[in-house]
Formats: C-alpha cells, sequence, structure tokens
C-alpha cells in the first residue's frame, strides 16, 4: 500500500481498440517490480476473451468486470474496487500494492476517472466512502496504435479523449509503421502535458510509468476539466445498460462452438471477416480449439481489416475450452458471419454405403 494519503494507487490503462493495451499489461506483469499487483479487466461484450489473454502471476488477482466501465456509468468501477478491498479483508492477505485496470477500447475515460479522483462523481453510500478512503487515481497511460491510430482520432471521439486525459502516451506498432516519424510531436497538442514514449526504442520502462502520487489535470488540453465537470454534473443511477451495445451504430457479438474445428477452417473463418470491404469490423478477438491439438488453443487478433500472425498457446488460460470469438464494429452483417460461422463444424463422416 502507497503512503500517500494510506491509499491504493490505481493506474488506469487505456487506449482505442487495437491499441496493444493486454500486450502492455502482460509486459507490466511480467515485471517482479508489479509483486502484489490487482489488475481490473474491462470487457465489451458478453463473452469474456480478454482476461484469458492477460498473464497472471501467483502474487496477481485478477477481477473483470463487464460493461458499465464501457460507458458513462461510476458504480461498475467503484464495486469492483470494493469488492477488491473486501476480498483482501475476507481472505487475510497482505493489502493490495498498487490496482491497474485496463478499459476496453471503446472506453470514455472522464467517468472512470471522475469516480477515483477529489471532487469527481458524488460519494452517495458507504461503499463509495469505502473506495475513496482506500484507493486514488495515481495516473493515466494510453496506448496509441501508430498504424490505425490516427483513422480512429477522426471517427471517435473516445479515441480524442484518450489521449488528452494520459499522464503517459505509449506509442505502439512503431516497428511496423513506414518510415521515421515524430509522433510526439503531431499528438502533443492534443495533450501538451503529457510524455510520450516508444514501446519499441531500446530502453523503454513501463515499470517506470506507473503512477504512485495523485492524478492531476494541470497542463493538460482545456477541454480535460471541462468533460470532468459535465461528469460530475450527471447523476448515473442504477440503470439497464446492453453491454453489447455503445452507441453510432457500434456494437459487439459472440460466436462459439462446443466441438474442436479443423485448422483450415478457422484460418478461412478469420481471413474471411477480416478481409471483406464493407465488414464495419473494428476489433476481433478470439480463443479457437483446433482438432489438431485440442489441449493448444489458437488466439486470434485482429484491427479492422488487418489480421495479425495466429498464435498457438500452451494451455488454456481456464476451463472453457470452447471456440469463441467476440467481434466489435459499427453496422456489421451479423447473420452472414454467424452463418459463416456456424459452418465451421466438422461434419460427420458418413458411413460406407453397403453392396447393393
Amino acid at each position: 500500500m502507497d503512503d500517500v494519503h494510506g491509499s491504493v494507487p490505481v493506474t488506469l490503462l487505456t487506449g482505442f481498440l487495437g491499441s496493444g493495451k493486454t500486450t502492455l499489461l502482460n509486459a507490466l506483469l511480467a515485471d517482479p517490480r508489479m509483486a502484489g499487483t490487482a489488475v481490473i479487466v474491462n470487457e465489451f461484450g458478453t463473452v469474456a476473451i480478454d482476461h484469458g489473454l492477460v498473464s497472471t502471476g501467483a502474487e496477481t488477482v485478477l477481477r473483470t468486470t463487464t460493461g458499465c466501465i464501457c460507458c458513462t456509468a461510476t458504480s461498475d468501477i467503484r464495486q469492483s474496487l470494493h469488492d477488491l478491498h473486501e476480498a483482501g479483508i475476507d481472505a487475510g492477505k497482505p493489502a493490495i500494492s498498487r490496482v491497474v485496470i485496463e478499459t476496453t477500447g471503446l472506453a470514455d475515460p472522464a467517468p472512470v476517472i471522475n469516480s477515483l479522483i477529489a471532487g469527481g462523481a458524488p460519494v452517495t453510500s458507504l461503499r463509495d466512502q469505502v473506495v475513496a478512503r482506500h484507493f486514488r487515481l495515481a495516473g493515466v497511460i494510453t496506448a496509441f496504435d501508430v498504424i490505425n491510430g490516427r483513422a480512429s482520432l477522426d471517427s471517435f471521439l473516445e479515441g480524442w479523449k484518450q489521449l488528452a486525459f494520459a499522464d503517459h502516451v505509449v506509442l505502439t506498432k512503431t516497428d511496423m509503421a513506414d518510415g521515421p516519424h515524430d509522433w510526439a510531436a503531431e499528438l502533443a497538442p492534443l495533450n501538451p502535458a503529457a510524455r510520450f514514449h516508444d514501446s519499441h526504442k531500446a530502453g523503454f520502462d513501463l515499470h517506470a510509468l506507473v503512477g504512485a502520487g495523485s492524478y492531476s489535470t494541470a497542463g493538460k488540453a482545456e477541454d480535460v476539466p471541462g468533460w470532468l465537470a459535465m461528469e460530475a454534473l450527471v447523476r448515473h443511477g442504477d440503470h439497464a445498460h446492453d453491454p453489447s451495445r455503445h452507441g453510432d451504430g457500434i456494437g459487439a457479438f459472440s460466436l462459439a462452438h462446443d466441438v474442436p474445428l479443423r485448422p483450415e477452417a478457422a484460418e478461412t473463418f478469420l481471413r474471411i471477416v477480416t478481409s471483406t470491404i464493407g465488414s464495419g469490423l473494428l476489433r476481433l478477438k478470439g480463443l479457437f480449439c483446433l482438432a489438431d491439438d485440442p489441449e493448444r488453443p489458437l488466439a486470434a487478433h485482429a484491427v479492422q481489416n488487418r489480421l495479425y500472425p495466429l498464435q498457438r498457446l500452451d494451455a488454456w488460460p481456464d476451463g472453457d475450452r470452447r471456440s469463441r470469438v467476440v467481434l466489435i464494429g459499427r453496422d456489421m452483417p451479423e447473420k452472414p458471419i454467424r452463418d459463416l460461422f456456424a459452418v465451421l463444424v466438422p461434419r460427420p463422416a458418413r458411413p460406407p454405403r453397403r453392396p447393393a
């Protein structure tokens, strides 16, 4: 536990869909200096994929939550932190040293930040008082994909806000960019106070970005205090929220099969979905159980029309051994994609015909 006000520092890890947040989180958790860290992973959609791709050690608590971190409510994040605090008390475990929250790529950071800073979202319950007393926002790290990031900024306000609130911006996929480019100079007007870091540059130390103080909006873009003030004026009570919808035509749907699939069938599905013009795909994550080695799932990642190299994991991350895929996009043609996925199931061989 940190000694500033006796509260646990919370680091918010954000960034648009496909920016590499989970890769950064895994790099953090592999660092021995992160021992005693609790992790909250927010997922968009009703089928959990992200939490299975986070590598957690024996000293790491992993809690996942689906839904309201992606929209404008504060209750979900406060509930998750309260549950972490209570779980530690009930189990008699040593106090956690820090918390890292990985948001969904569609998250608006304003309500999350407002729920963790003094003078932000109103404290209206005993739960809120416990969270305010035991946790504080220490910093915001935003991953920025230099390949697809500019297009995201042009189309989604969330991408702008994720940059504007950041203390540190980590530039990802710079190893895939066409030639040198001064991304820091180009993006600095969006957040004059942010420090920019190339994740592929020699000497990059992600752990050094994890804050221990208290978050401040000083020096950030003029819009930042205004966004927080707007959030403070809006009271978010209990409300029904579809965890697969986000507005602006953006939605998520999931697919699953219980039987192992042929490797070539899974790869064909991924190629078709990611290469089809007009599919509306923004992000795809999946785990596939393949017939040639059912105990080693195939992990698939795609951002828009780019399918990244497929990876065979050493083992399933949890007890769910189904093939499962989550697709996030804008106005996606859901039925054709579902129909395509349905035909992946291998058909039973026909018995040999008896001679007449």
